[in-house]
Formats: C-alpha cells, structure tokens, sequence
C-alpha cells in the first residue's frame, strides 16, 4: 500500500462514517503531518506508542564486523540507531487472524475467585 492509498481509505472511512466533511487533499495533509510527527519524534530519540497499534523505538545497533561482497575483505560497520516497529498483541492476533483475550477480563475472574 502507498501512501496515496491509505490517503483514499482513509478518505473513504470518514466519508463514510463521517459524511464528505474533508477533502482528499485535506485527507494527505493529515496523513504527512501524522508520519512527519512520526519522524521528528525518532528523530529526538523518542518512543511512539499507538496503542492497539504498536510501537516505534530507536534501538542502538552495535559496531560489526561485515564483509565487502566484491573483495571478501572484512569490514567495520560501526554502532548507530535504527528506527524499529513493535506491533501490539491485538496488532498481532488481527493478523494472525485470531482474536485477543482481554487482560482485564480474565482479571476480574480471578478477583472474584
């Protein structure tokens, strides 16, 4: 999916639910603000968390020892942050196709217990 396509779904949902309240290219606008938010956060080194979702975090990646594929002559690769995405259980499951057992449910089981 490109980003020109979650801007059509995302248009089409709020048509939907919402009536046609927002243009398509009002649509774009919060989709680049929502993924340039994204950005400048992992870039200051913070943590996103959308809950349901996932999360974005910065994880250091430490100095390495590579290889050059044209020579076969090893080669230091050194330590530096990478952007990783963490989905969440339900995130997860929808793919997966299962459902998700609440927490809170089976909390209240076994309080009552």
């Amino acid at each position: 999916m490109t980003k020109a396509d979650l801007v059509e779904r995302v248009t089409a949902q709020i048509s939907r639910t919402a009536g046609p309240m927002i243009s398509k290219k009002d649509c774009a606008r919060v989709v680049d603000s929502f993924l340039d938010a994204i950005k400048e956060a992992l870039q200051e080194q913070k943590n996103i968390e959308v809950r349901g979702f996932g999360t974005f975090k910065i994880r250091q990646r430490k100095t390495r020892m590579a290889r050059n594929p044209r020579t076969g002559s090893p080669v230091e690769v050194s330590a530096r942050p990478v952007p990783v995405f963490k989905p969440s259980k339900e995130l997860r499951a929808m793919v997966a196709g299962m459902e998700v057992e609440d927490d809170e449910q089976e909390d209240e089981e076994y309080s009552e217990a």
